[in-house]
């Protein structure tokens, strides 16, 4: 797969970015939520330098995808202990269906053949 450059401005300086080719809206988005925090935390924080305004945006940045990796594990296995009460349902309905397939069916009384 080929790269292409993406020139994205973050705090006034822009860089140019080798991208994927597909990819460049992904990256540009992900440079705008970038630009949104950093410019917030100059705000909040004017004497801070460049460098430490990208570090504590980075551990936001992780953070937050900390926290969502650990809401698709919950789903994950909730998902997982919703299948294996699925698996076992269909199990114990199967195991009923052949048990009931399986018992000598009574004659039917206008059956001729039946001793009755």
């Amino acid at each position: 797969m080929s790269n292409r450059a993406v020139d994205i401005t973050l705090l006034g300086r822009t860089y140019s970015i080798a991208c994927p080719v597909g990819q460049e809206a992904a990256l540009k988005q992900v440079a705008v939520k970038l630009e949104q925090q950093l410019t917030s935390m100059r705000a909040r924080t004017n004497s801070l330098s460049r460098e430490d305004i990208a570090i504590m945006a980075a551990l936001n940045i992780g953070y937050e995808l900390y926290e969502e990796k650990m809401k698709n594990q919950d789903y994950i296995r909730q998902m997982d202990e919703r299948i294996g009460l699925l698996q076992s349902t269909l199990e114990n309905a199967l195991v009923e269906r052949s048990h009931s397939t399986t018992q000598e069916p009574s004659p039917r009384q206008d059956d001729p053949h039946s001793k009755g």
